[in-house]
This record gives C-alpha cells, sequence and structure tokens, in this order.
C-alpha cells in the first residue's frame, strides 16, 4: 500500500473573495482552514497571505506572522510558504516571507507564463471589493515572471536556510528548466516537482499530456531523483488527480487550485476537498502520507527547524 503526499493550497492568489464565501482572506482565516486540511489528511500546507481587510494578495511577511505560528502550535502538518506570491509581485516581495521564517518547503515557478483567468469575469456581475474586476480582467495582459536570474536569486537567498522546494512545472519546458538547475548544482535530489495542468497559459488538462510530462521527467532525471505531484485547475481537480493516483503521483487540492467540490458546487472549505481526495485514494488502496512520512519521502529539515 503506497503512501501517498496530499499536499492543500490554501487560498493562493488567483481566486478573489467575490468568487467564493469559502475562500480564506484573513489570517485567521487562513489558519483555521489549514488546521482543519491537516486533520483532514493534507501533509504539506501550501500557504499565501491577502490583506485582511479586502483579500488582496500581498507578499507582508507581518500578515504571515499573524498565521503561520498559529499553524505552526496547532499541527505538524509541512509548511510551505509561496514564493510565486502573486503575478502582479515583484520577486523581492515574493521572497520577503520565506526569507523571514525559512520554511521547511517553498514553492517555486520553473519559468514565465502567461497567466491568466480573465475568462472568469463574464460570471460575475457585482463585486466585493473596488480591486477585484480590474486584476481579473488584467489578467489577459500578465506575465508570470520567473527568469533564469530570478529562480537563481531565490535558489540562493534560501540555500543557507536548508528549505526545500515544490518546483511547480506549468509546461513540459520548466522541467527542461529544472534539470539545467540540476545540472548546475542549485537543485539537489530528492526533489519535488509538481505538475500542474489546466492554467490558462500553461499545457492542457489532457491525460496525454500527464504521461508525457511524468515520461519526459522520468527521462531528464532518472526516476529515484525526484517525487513528483500533481494539481489540475478547475473543473479538473479531483478527475485528474485521480488519473495521477493511479499512475503513483502525489496528489494537490485546496481552494487556490479550484473553488468546488463537484461540477456546480462550489466548496465548503479546503478540508472538504482534502476529505474527498483521501476516499478516493482509499478506494485505490493508497493510504495518505503522514507529515513525517513526507518529510521522510522528501528529504526535509524539520518542524523544528523553522524560523516561526
Amino acid at each position: 500500500m503506497a503512501k501517498l503526499i496530499i499536499s492543500c493550497a490554501v487560498t493562493g492568489s488567483a481566486h478573489v473573495p467575490t468568487m467564493s464565501d469559502a475562500l480564506p482572506v484573513t489570517p485567521q482565516e487562513i489558519a483555521d482552514q489549514a488546521i482543519d486540511a491537516a486533520k483532514a489528511g493534507a501533509a504539506i500546507l501550501h500557504l499565501h497571505a491577502r490583506v485582511p481587510e479586502d483579500g488582496r494578495p500581498t507578499g507582508d511577511p507581518e500578515v504571515y506572522a499573524r498565521f503561520l505560528p498559529v499553524i505552526r502550535q496547532a499541527t505538524d502538518a509541512v509548511v510551505n510558504i509561496t514564493t510565486g506570491g502573486a503575478a502582479t509581485m515583484p520577486v523581492s516581495e515574493r521572497l520577503a516571507a520565506a526569507k523571514r521564517f525559512a520554511p521547511e518547503m517553498c514553492s517555486l515557478n520553473m519559468g514565465s507564463l502567461n497567466f491568466a483567468f480573465f475568462p472568469a469575469a463574464r460570471r460575475i456581475t457585482k463585486w466585493k471589493h473596488g480591486w477585484e474586476e480590474a486584476y481579473v480582467v488584467e489578467s489577459d495582459d500578465y506575465i508570470f515572471r520567473n527568469t533564469f536570474r530570478d529562480i537563481a536569486y531565490i535558489l540562493e537567498n534560501l540555500a543557507d536556510a536548508g528549505t526545500r522546494f515544490e518546483h511547480e512545472c506549468y509546461d513540459v519546458g520548466h522541467l527542461y528548466n529544472l534539470a539545467h538547475f540540476v545540472d548546475r548544482g542549485l537543485v539537489k535530489p530528492p526533489f519535488f516537482v509538481q505538475m500542474i495542468f489546466g492554467i490558462l497559459g500553461g499545457i492542457g488538462p489532457d491525460l496525454q499530456n500527464l504521461v508525457f510530462m511524468k515520461e519526459t521527467a522520468d527521462r531528464l532525471f532518472g526516476r529515484d531523483s525526484f517525487q513528483w505531484s500533481v494539481l489540475a485547475a478547475g473543473r479538473h481537480q479531483m478527475p485528474f488527480l485521480t488519473q495521477a493516483a493511479l499512475l503513483g503521483g502525489h496528489v494537490r487540492v485546496g481552494l487556490e487550485d479550484s473553488l468546488f467540490i463537484e461540477r456546480g458546487v462550489l466548496a465548503s472549505s479546503n478540508a472538504q476537498q482534502v476529505e474527498k481526495i483521501v476516499r478516493i485514494l482509499r478506494e485505490m488502496g493508497h493510504e495518505p502520507a503522514s507529515p513525517a512520512e513526507a518529510r521522510e519521502i522528501l528529504g526535509l529539515k524539520g518542524g523544528d527547524r523553522v524560523a516561526f
């Protein structure tokens, strides 16, 4: 019975509060939903921060400081802080919280891409906050910048902290970018590859693409050098993760990636999505990895060596 790691991406930066009342915004909401997701079976909590008053994405470490210690005190889950932040942030802002808190894990986008979610605006007639409409509509002009220099900057700034990465690969070329940094010695095995499907601007959510991404990673890295996980955006989340688990991949759920629990039904919480993927995995004969097992699988430094 293989143990598979469940990651939960709690709030993200693409969805806005108007899209779902369940989306956590305040530090207390983020902490509560993260803790509940861990109790439901998530071994890794992937975390962004938002301005408490209106839900705008922020990289401000002072906001992170209001929920990171709460989560650490309540759960043994691995804390994974974003270095992606939002497409509208410079890399210095995106890295600020990770530098201050030295978590066990950080996400790291392995290349630049068009990162678009503007079609969602067609379904909204009334917005909760003044910033939201322009933020969503103008995403047709967003480039999520992650140059080779940006990636090296993030890797080098966190090297002394012992932080390892969720290497986010939105397309096949991002796997080759990762191979470049492996060759340079800036990324060392065992590393964690998060394959991302269904973002407008990235690779599409087709089964053939999943197989091709996994086969490409095997060729580039060798099967024993890395662990791999899959996330899929929106309605593709649960069906695609089921396919990934059938192939032996780890999985990521959460309201960052999809606001829904089934077709046309908004999820009530992150924990609800975790509970659903736990049921699916168990039906296939898998068990969710505990935080301790996830640390062993991924070679993490341990929760006692973070700065929060």
